[in-house]
């Protein structure tokens, strides 16, 4: 059976760390920044991991 071909989109979004996590960026922070607060949009900037549920699903895909 070949392999399976890796996903653009994902490949863009996601980053795997050296212990294997899944890492990704948070969303809401593209437009329509001036309703947000300074203290949510600085919140925003940080990275986040994805939730183990789908950490199966996404490194398939990477």
């Amino acid at each position: 059976m070949p392999k399976q071909k890796s996903h653009s989109g994902a490949k863009k979004r996601f980053h795997l760390t050296g212990t294997g996590k899944v890492k990704r960026a948070k969303m809401n922070r593209r437009h329509i920044l001036s309703k947000k607060s300074p203290k949510r949009k600085r919140g925003l900037r940080k990275t986040a991991y994805v939730s183990s549920t789908q950490e199966k699903t996404i490194k398939e895909m990477i």
